[in-house]
């Protein structure tokens, strides 16, 4: 590692009559260069801040685009255009082996430019001496075949540990651990494998050598690549849990005499095994990472590479008889991105936005008509992925007059012209309004009661159709903009119920309008003392009473898993 002294800075004091020299000039520019650098290094650290895409062009050849990158001395890198390299002319590529993964890097670079005619050393010379005018900040392209250390990476050691298990020119296998975790955690280990594509199929097995945590599925570690595809890159997840000790060091590793590596039948030969390590502390893991990062020295921060560099792209290579093509080319393969204030200022809105709406979910429902005499069916399904409550009921005909504990019906509640009630300085004007009290039929207790929109067209070729009719549950307005935008206001539909009364009344809440209107509102309840499967000959699985529905949509909501 290079400790670059920026400081103690040193600038010129001026007076009246004082020579200026060379050295003079050149204390001045570095003054003003080093200041830049050091908080350039300390502030944003070190990687691309924009553009510096890598693109295949062709089979051989590639093109990195305009953009702006900052080296692990501070130092600006600018790519003022496009350009164009053939891989096999670049600095750092052989010619001796092509199926390989090579890494297309980017370093600071500056060349002299105006040559002119230096007349203070023509006194001591009797030739013509040229030197340069000009001094061109500037960059340089070249291939690295082989990866960098983990440890070389910006604050690699920060957050996590990687410590490389195997590696040779076709594969590398690493293993990356957080740096602490408190006493009983559970914590993931990441096993990431990169290969050549024309390495062969990839396989490790050994067993876990652990100190003070234990994996949950067993000590016996398996990965396998797929047969059904062939990446250059795979990542293996194994759970482990942390011993409830407080201020020790657990170890994680292989046990060497368990390990087997292999490409296709070939096995390969592991050598001495890196250990990582892991701190069990009983303080916020987040805190004494700060604490870490705020407290380490001047000259820590300021470390860097003896021949600091970006790693812009990894570029998979295929031999094709006696040359090469490109197969792929994966953009910055190490992270060394530099985001700025107002970056991360927008990441922590859009963190804290979905931090907000992570435990919210769309609710809809499904009606069906059962034939008389049928006992009604009542499913509840959560869907994950979208975030998605559903409700199908199966109402027998009749279901109006409330049979077996679920009533359904239809309230029409009008709407008058109004404006600026209720108002936000950001939004537009809303206002409330209520039906009166609706008896259920249910008697005394307390019901679950479901209200969709409906509407209905009166339009003749909706009819034919058969969309003329419309139920809308959830909220309504994910489809405005589109074909099935609702025809009445935007709504949101609210319900209170009255348990001693045996009663409810809805509410809605509309948006500003200048046209009378009514808002039609479907609503269904259900009693606590619905007829469960066993005591109405069964209805398939999801029937059953009202807390066990309840029940079911709290589980959904709170694991995240579907439930009936």
């Amino acid at each position: 590692m290079k400790k670059t002294r920026y400081y103690p800075f040193e600038r010129n004091r001026y007076f009246y009559g004082k020579l200026l020299t060379v050295r003079d000039f050149e204390s001045e520019q570095k003054y003003f260069n080093d200041k830049r650098r050091m908080m350039n290094r300390l502030l944003h650290g070190s990687g691309v801040l924009t553009g510096l895409q890598v693109v295949a062009v062709d089979e051989k050849s590639v093109s990195v685009e305009m953009g702006a990158a900052i080296d692990a001395l501070g130092r600006e890198i600018v790519v003022p255009s496009p350009m164009t390299l053939k891989l096999s002319m670049m600095d750092g590529f052989s010619n001796n082996e092509y199926a390989k993964n090579v890494y297309l890097c980017i370093a600071y670079d500056e060349k002299e430019k105006e040559p002119v005619h230096a007349v203070a050393n023509s006194s001591v010379r009797s030739d013509e001496i040229n030197d340069y005018n000009r001094v061109l900040e500037s960059y340089r392209l070249f291939i690295r075949e082989d990866a960098p250390d983990p440890a070389n990476l910006p604050l690699a050691n920060l957050t996590d540990q990687t410590v490389v298990l195997y590696q040779d020119s076709h594969v590398r296998v690493l293993q990356t651990t957080p740096r602490y975790v408190n006493p009983g955690q559970l914590f993931e280990m990441k096993l990431r494998f990169e290969k050549t594509l024309k390495a062969g199929r990839i396989s490790f097995h050994y067993e876990l050598a652990a100190d003070r945590v234990e994996a949950i599925d067993g000590n016996s570690i398996v990965f396998e690549e797929p047969q059904d595809e062939q990446e250059s890159e795979y990542e293996m997840k194994v759970l482990l849990r942390a011993d409830s000790s407080v201020g020790v060091k657990a170890t994680i590793g292989v046990q060497t005499s368990t390990a087997v590596l292999k490409l296709d039948d070939k096995q390969l030969e592991l050598q001495a095994q890196a250990v990582g390590e892991v701190q069990i502390i009983g303080d916020a893991v987040r805190e004494r990472l700060m604490t870490d990062f705020v407290k380490q020295s001047l000259e820590a921060s300021l470390e860097a590479p003896s021949e600091p560099c970006i790693y812009l792209a990894k570029i998979c290579l295929i031999q094709v008889g006696p040359t090469y093509v490109i197969e792929s080319v994966e953009q910055v393969p190490f992270g060394e991105y530099v985001y700025n204030s107002s970056m991360m200022y927008r990441l922590a809105q859009a963190s804290e936005y979905r931090d907000e709406t992570s435990g919210q979910f769309v609710t809809k429902s499904k009606v069906k008509t059962l034939a008389p005499g049928q006992p009604p069916e009542f499913k509840v399904n959560f869907n994950k992925a979208i975030s998605e409550l559903s409700f199908d009921l199966g109402i027998p005909a009749g279901g109006g007059s409330g049979i077996a504990g679920i009533v359904s019906g239809v309230v029409s509640i009008p709407i008058e012209p109004f404006t600026k009630i209720s108002v936000s300085p950001f939004g537009k004007a809303t206002k409330s309004f209520f039906s009166g009290e609706i008896a259920h039929g249910l008697g005394e207790g307390n019901v679950l009661i479901i209200t969709s929109l409906e509407e209905s067209s009166g339009d003749a070729f909706s009819d034919i159709l058969s969309s003329g009719e419309r139920v809308y549950g959830g909220a309504s307005d994910v489809f405005k903009g589109s074909e099935f935008e609702p025809d009445a206001p935007e709504v949101k539909i609210g319900t209170i119920a009255y348990p001693q009364k045996g009663t409810f009344r809805i509410g809605v809440k509309v948006q500003q309008t200048s046209e009378p209107s009514n808002v039609r509102v479907r609503w269904w309840a259900y009693s606590a003392e619905m007829a469960s499967p066993a005591s109405s000959g069964g209805s398939g699985s999801g029937s059953g009473s009202l807390d066990e529905a309840l029940s079911a949509i709290r589980e959904a909501a709170s694991a995240g898993s579907d439930a009936e």
